[in-house]
């Protein structure tokens, strides 16, 4: 049996800030029980210590001494779905309500990855591969590898280090590595923990893992290119032999049609056509809009930043306002995104909605209930959004690019193929191009139109596929 344990800050069904809590929550349920047994250590948060505190079972205290760095934690276990969750509590660090975007989050990620391998040593639980995901854990390897490589057990341990997205680093002084981490000056001196001068923790994961992933085959090339390399392009270029692109999966439990209580009318493969129609009307009559089954319904469920393609959706929103459409927006993000959408609201009473905030449940009936997904991102190194819409039938139109243009397959009208559409260049009059394009599918042939849906429900969107491959990077990394 392959001991894996993952380590991240967030996962469902604890707490969720994006998609690495999705990943963290599927994936080790995904993976082959019968070869691989599955644990995850996260922090325990205080939102997360408030609703599951009941049940967490205490196991053990231990002391991390690491330069300024003198606390104590107690650790924590609780089982969820046959899935061991260890949880590393400390009131100094973890007594908080958000996840990130505090002033002294580099000592927490320092305290958290220093934490994690105190916690291996007094448990006496040592996987044979820890999966570090994204830059608030990958210290762990190095760790491993330069202060804790006298411990023959720790040493063994291989490394799996995933990049869900390249443009968050952790990047601080570098003082950061032997203040808070304790590592020796001579590997900073050799290039080894050095970046810029700086401490840079993808950096160093990319560096010390034995294996690193990224969440789509093809954001795995983009990295790689000074355009979307973030700087790191060169040291991926040098790892690019251990560099796996695997796209993700959703939790198709979770994400179900047929049972999600959330929405208005359950629905399948078979019953798709009135099961899309009755969640369209309940949606627009829920946010206001003109209820009207045969209008095509528009519709984002995203951050609004620049990297999802907020300005690309304005630049055209004046012409696209002329076509027969309805159009709905959900999320928070840069106020001068928030601010047009609600301009535009207001100019556009029963034709155009923007639901300024969060609400899952919000979402799940957007999903149900669109005719199109709209996903115009700059860069997208995997994307979780297009694959809950095909699951519910809604049909995405993206950009090409990372883990879109992985899963999206653009619709050929003389083959009958595809689940979605797409175009290439960043610009807003390709997207409407491409609106238009599916705006005519929609209106002047229906038949197309449902095929393209139930091929868009019948894609495989699960973790499956992912979880075997992941299982080979975890043998190729066990074999050397």
């Amino acid at each position: 049996m392959i001991r894996v344990l993952f380590a991240a800050f967030e996962s469902l069904p604890f707490i969720k800030t994006g998609g690495l809590a999705d990943v963290v929550y599927a994936l080790p349920r995904a993976i082959d029980r019968e070869q691989f047994d599955c644990k995850v250590v996260m922090p325990l948060l205080k939102p997360v210590k408030e609703k599951y505190y009941e049940g967490l079972k205490w196991k053990d205290k231990i002391y991390v001494h690491s330069g300024y760095i003198n606390e104590e934690a107690d650790i924590y276990s609780y089982d969820l779905d046959g899935v061991e969750y260890f949880f590393i509590d400390n009131e100094n660090y973890f007594g908080r309500d958000g996840v990130y975007g505090f002033k002294d989050d580099v000592a927490r990620f320092s305290f958290f990855n220093i934490a994690v391998i105190e916690m291996m040593i007094k448990l006496d639980y040592y996987p044979d591969i820890i999966h570090e995901n994204d830059y608030h854990t990958a210290l762990i390897p190095a760790l491993c590898k330069l202060r804790y490589e006298a411990i023959e057990k720790i040493r063994k341990i291989r490394h799996i280090f995933t990049i869900h997205n390249l443009a968050y680093q952790g990047d601080y002084d570098k003082q950061v590595l032997f203040d808070l981490l304790s590592f020796d000056y001579k590997d900073f001196d050799n290039g080894s923990l050095r970046y810029n001068d700086h401490c840079n923790f993808m950096k160093i994961g990319i560096v010390f893992a034995d294996k690193v992933t990224t969440v789509s085959k093809t954001y795995a090339m983009e990295i790689q290119t000074p355009e979307r390399g973030e700087n790191l392009d060169v040291i991926l270029k040098y790892r690019r032999e251990d560099l796996y692109g695997i796209v993700n999966g959703i939790d198709t439990e979770a994400f179900n049609p047929y049972t999600d209580k959330s929405i208005a009318y359950p629905y399948n493969t078979r019953n798709y056509l009135k099961g899309k129609r009755e969640n369209k009307l309940a949606l627009q009559k829920e946010l206001g809009l003109k209820e009207e089954e045969d209008t095509l319904l528009l519709g984002m469920v995203s951050r609004l930043t620049f990297q999802k393609g907020a300005d690309l959706l304005l630049g055209c929103m004046g012409e696209l306002l002329k076509r027969n459409v309805q159009i709905a927006i959900l999320g928070t993000g840069e106020s001068r995104y928030e601010y047009a959408f609600r301009m535009l609201e207001d100019e556009h009473k029963g034709r155009f909605v923007y639901y300024c905030g969060y609400n899952e449940a919000l979402a799940h009936r957007m999903y149900a209930g669109l005719d199109l997904l709209l996903m115009p991102s700059l860069f997208e190194p995997c994307g979780l959004s297009q694959l809950i819409a095909m699951r519910y039938g809604t049909l995405p139109l993206v950009r090409e690019t990372g883990g879109l243009k992985d899963t999206v397959e653009p619709y050929n009208e003389y083959t009958d193929e595809g689940r979605g559409f797409t175009f290439g260049p960043y610009n807003a009059w390709d997207m409407l191009s491409v609106i238009d394009y599916a705006y005519t599918q929609y209106y002047d042939h229906k038949d197309a139109w449902k095929n393209l849906i139930k091929r868009a429900m019948r894609y495989d969107v699960s973790f499956a596929r992912s979880a075997r491959e992941y299982e080979e990077v975890y043998r190729k990394a066990l074999n050397g």
